[in-house]
């Protein structure tokens, strides 16, 4: 299995940046894709990012040109960096790990982390 733990949120004034990171361990290499989702009240739960085993990168419409998300091996890392924030990037932000082993394949989920973005 994977664990992933969620880093980096906080609280930041419009136009600010701010750094998430997510920490994988376990069965590091049955990951495929990486992907960072937010939640908000009243919202669905949408995908930012992510990015796969290969380094392909995606990213949501409300986010282009103001998220990138990266990753570090040595590290078992992944990041977020978030610019030019907005309120309605106000979310709980969740890293999401989907696996394969053979023809099996599974997710696994962060424990999520906050970030506030107001004046």
């Amino acid at each position: 299995q994977v664990q992933l733990v969620e880093s980096g949120g906080g609280s930041v004034q419009p136009g600010g940046s701010l750094r998430l990171s997510c920490v994988a361990s376990g069965m590091i290499f049955t990951i495929n894709v990486i992907t960072w989702y937010r939640q908000s009240p009243g919202k669905e739960r949408e995908a930012v990012a992510h990015i796969t085993v290969g380094g392909s990168t995606n990213y949501a419409d409300s986010v282009r040109g103001r998220f990138s998300i990266s990753r570090d091996n040595a590290k078992n890392t992944v990041y977020l960096q978030m610019n030019s924030l907005k309120p309605e990037d106000t979310a709980v932000y969740y890293c999401n790990a989907l696996t394969r082993v053979g023809t099996e394949a599974a997710d696994y989920w962060g424990q999520g982390t906050q970030v506030t973005v107001s004046s």
